[in-house]
């Protein structure tokens, strides 16, 4: 099964293993990822409707995952706004299957799990000290989770001050994602409960289950 990620920014491709594994978990196989990279494109749409166009005619998929972080609007207005995008393109582009993928409030929420694979991906898997990660049911009421998971990948890191200041902790993010196996653990928030229940519509659909 080959499906095309359409994301806000380059930071966004961490949702990849969390697809290929919520894929994998419905008993998909050949999974082959695309992130819709438009950056090189002179001057890449910003606009959701042109955004996917263009990412249908560059990344051809069996199944699209059309990604907005929530940010600070409800989850259902985030919702209604792709669903509008894709209605608007179906008279005229071949819409794949798609399935919304909303964090709240972005993506690096969804990343807040596991110490284990902070600690890896600051690359001091033994660490000692305290990191004090929310709960997991909690992460969808911080205000800001993506400042939340740098500091915790700083703190992570074990470095002195001096050397903090050249960590990049966004260059780090995807690597969390990769270092978790399983991401179950985000089935009592709202918003993956809702982006799992779209797969599995998706996936009642037989040329889908069969991909």
């Amino acid at each position: 099964m080959r499906f095309t990620l359409v994301c806000d920014g380059p930071s966004d491709q961490a949702l990849i293993p969390i697809l290929i594994w919520s894929l994998r978990r419905r008993g998909a196989s050949e999974i082959e990822p695309q992130w819709a990279d438009l950056r090189r494109i002179p001057d890449p749409p910003r606009q959701l409707v042109p955004k996917i166009r263009l990412t249908l005619r560059l990344f051809p998929c069996e199944l699209l995952f059309i990604h907005r972080d929530a940010e600070a609007e409800p989850l259902e207005d985030r919702l209604h706004e792709i669903r509008e995008a894709v209605d608007t393109l179906r008279d005229e582009v071949e819409v794949p299957p798609h399935v919304c993928v909303v964090p709240v409030r972005m993506t690096e929420a969804w990343l807040l799990q596991s110490e284990f694979a902070i600690r890896s991906a600051a690359d001091n898997p033994n660490g000692r000290n305290a990191l004090n990660l929310p709960p997991v049911r909690s992460i969808e009421t911080l205000t800001d989770p993506k400042a939340v998971l740098y500091q915790l990948l700083v703190e992570a890191s074990g470095l002195g001050q001096r050397r903090r200041r050249a960590l990049n902790p966004r260059q780090l993010v995807y690597r969390i994602a990769e270092l978790i196996d399983d991401f179950s653990a985000l089935d009592q928030l709202p918003a993956f409960t809702r982006f799992n229940s779209e797969l599995s519509r998706v996936f009642e659909q037989p040329d889908q289950a069969d991909g």
